[in-house]
């Protein structure tokens, strides 16, 4: 049996802002449970829902030298679906409104403190990983704490570490003088080998640096940070690690996202009775949206935060031409107030076309991902995305971008082989999305077989972490050897 400690910054189902928590919080139940004994460790934040906190239990609590300070370190722990989670609790650094803020020394120093803490523990809570695997640069301190303050102690010695970088962009970056302070690592971390890049100290390098094995959530992502467009000033690094870098694309959680018996949804529907049933869910969605009522109109689904990320200043170019189409448009999310203000202008003056819902609501996402006939995800970049796996699961044909995951995951239509489970287009252009968004509609309304087709295909398409989770398992075995 190997032991494998998932080491985070979020995991469902106690926090979640963003796709990683559902990767931490849904891999390790997929893992083989033979094989591997896979525990979870996540701060204990104060914004935790009351329910969550309610099934923490109190395990052990000790002092510990951090940043010229003796800190309190409390640890809990909870099981859930045969899972063991663990918490660092700690009042000062975990009990804000929200999971992160704005104040970004101060998320240095929160995460640093979180990874020496994790390490801290290990030996007071009766579980000895065989492997660190630490997620995003929150983590980025756990493999180089394992190579120096910790490498002493039989204990940690032959520990390994993996880090996965589920997106490239956040790194955490401070001032060297000041991480110095905060970490206590010596002068001999901080050179351009190490932690130092650009003059700063810059905590995911670290990690990518010392890290046995370093993953990112697609085949194609791990290909694209090591290209300069792609790597966000850490392209060379990637290069010269990539004798030990992989892409395992992501899965989404088959019985969470299932339109046989999905509560959520207004209908529930199979890959057998989809062209009967499916319909059903657009009618209730434009029901309760106030959107004109009409089975035949073509309805496009945006679930997303509304970034430059996502695509949005594509979608801004074309909106007004877009309008102009036999089609609806549901939009969900938060994000830049100029994207949010676009989309409730349009609806203000479509109102029968398109519904701006500007919050965040689990329940209607998965209402809109039942009730569309496409879903619109026009990337600049996507390590690897989950919309599109829910959409595909759902029959609602991804019309996406070929970046990272997008690439990986939706095999775009070819009409004269008769395969493909949605549309893609190459280049980061507003033209050529909206041309590519044309040759969907085109096909929905003139080649209706052919769309039911794909529709098939796409919800027979299999993305659930059974098949990553192998590819995980193999990694763990290398590793191990």
């Amino acid at each position: 049996m190997k032991n494998i400690l998932f080491v985070a910054s979020e995991s469902v189902p106690f926090i979640k802002t963003g796709g990683l928590a559902d990767v931490v919080g849904s891999l390790p139940k997929s893992l083989d449970k033979e094989k591997y004994d896979v525990r979870i460790f996540i701060p204990k934040y104060g914004c935790m829902k009351q329910e969550m906190k309610d099934r923490l239990n109190y395990k052990t609590n000790f002092y510990m030298d951090f940043n010229w300070k003796n800190v309190y370190v409390g640890i809990m722990e909870a099981v859930v679906d045969g899972i063991t989670y663990y918490f660092i609790d700690n009042e000062y650094y975990f009990s804000g409104p929200k999971p992160y803020c704005d104040d970004a020394l101060f998320e240095i120093e929160k995460y640093a403190f979180f990874s020496k803490a994790v390490l801290s523990s290990l030996p007071l809570i009766d579980f000895k990983p065989d492997i660190m695997h630490c997620h995003d640069w929150q983590t980025g301190l756990i493999p180089v704490y394992l190579k120096d303050h910790f490498a002493g102690s039989e204990f940690f010695r032959d520990m390994k570490s993996i880090m996965t970088i589920h997106n490239l962009k956040f790194q955490g970056k401070w001032n060297i003088e000041t991480v110095k302070n905060i970490t206590g690592l010596s002068d001999y971390y901080f050179t351009n080998d190490k932690l130092e890049a650009y003059g700063d100290a810059n905590l995911l390098k670290g990690g990518i640096v010392y890290a046995d094995t370093v993953t990112t959530v697609s085949k194609t992502y791990a290909q694209e940070v090591k290209t300069e467009f792609y790597g966000e000033g850490l392209h060379g690094l990637l290069q010269a690690r990539e004798g030990e870098l992989k892409g395992i694309v992501n899965g989404i959680d088959y019985t969470d996202f299932n339109p046989e018996s999905n509560p959520l949804i207004y209908n529930n529907y199979t890959v057998e009775n989809f062209r009967k049933e499916k319909i059903k869910n657009k009618r209730a969605l434009q029901k309760e949206l106030g959107l004109k009522q009409d089975d035949k109109t073509m309805l496009i689904g945006i679930v997303s935060r509304l970034t430059d990320q996502k695509g949005f200043d594509l979608i801004e170019y074309m909106m007004e031409e877009m309008c102009k189409d036999n089609v609806q448009f549901v939009i969900l999310g938060t994000g830049s107030a100029q994207y949010e203000d676009m989309f409730r202008s349009f609806a203000g003056r479509y109102p029968d076309k398109v519904s701006a819902n500007i919050y965040y609501s689990e329940a209607l996402s998965h209402k809109i991902y039942a009730a569309s006939d496409a879903f619109l995800m026009p990337s600049l970049f996507e390590p690897c995305g989950l919309s599109q796996l829910m959409a595909l699961r759902y029959g609602t044909l991804p019309i996406v971008r070929e970046t990272g995951g997008l690439k990986d995951t939706v095999e775009p239509y070819n009409e004269y082989e008769g395969t493909g489970t949605g549309f893609s287009f190459a280049n980061y252009n507003a033209h050529e999305m909206l041309n590519t968004l044309r040759y969907a509609e085109e096909v929905y309304y003139n080649s209706k077989r052919d769309w039911n087709k794909m529709v098939e295909r796409a919800m027979n398409a299999d993305f659930s972490w059974g098949v990553s989770a192998k590819k995980y398992e193999e990694m763990y075995e290398e590793l191990t050897k």
